[in-house]
């Protein structure tokens, strides 16, 4: 059964969409920890992120580098913080989290936004991402 991220690069299910290749999808996370929070995702669906073959794990960092320039400059933050897990969705994804403090990176904390709000961010770090 395709995972959650699959489904979302087949447009199966929609997404806040933020940036895309051939290779990679960058999208808002629904239930985000910090405004902004954005999940880069290889459209090749791998449970574990060093199962990911070199090119492709390779890849997907400079790809998150292009998507995290963007966030910096459309969101308020003093950095980006980088997350890997890999325990919630069996699909290798990177979290890209702006940061003002520590507890901005708190994956219990979720942050509940209308859909109009997800897409109005969107738009914001669009506007930033230089492909």
């Amino acid at each position: 059964m395709p995972s959650i991220f699959t489904r979302i690069v087949n447009g199966e299910i929609p997404c806040h969409k933020i940036a895309e290749t051939d290779q990679f999808l960058a999208f808002l996370d629904v239930f985000p920890c910090a405004v902004g929070h954005t999940l880069v995702v290889p459209k090749q669906e791998t449970d574990y992120i060093f199962d990911l073959d070199d090119a492709l794990y390779l890849g997907l960092m400079g790809f998150s580098k292009t998507v995290a320039a963007a966030l910096e400059k459309a969101i308020a933050c003093k950095r980006v913080g980088v997350a890997v897990v890999g325990l919630e969705v069996p699909h290798a994804h990177v979290h890209l989290i702006p940061l003002n403090s520590m507890s901005d990176m708190n994956f219990n904390k979720k942050l509940q936004m209308k859909p109009e709000e997800l897409a109005d961010i969107a738009r914001q770090i669009r506007a930033h991402v230089a492909l």
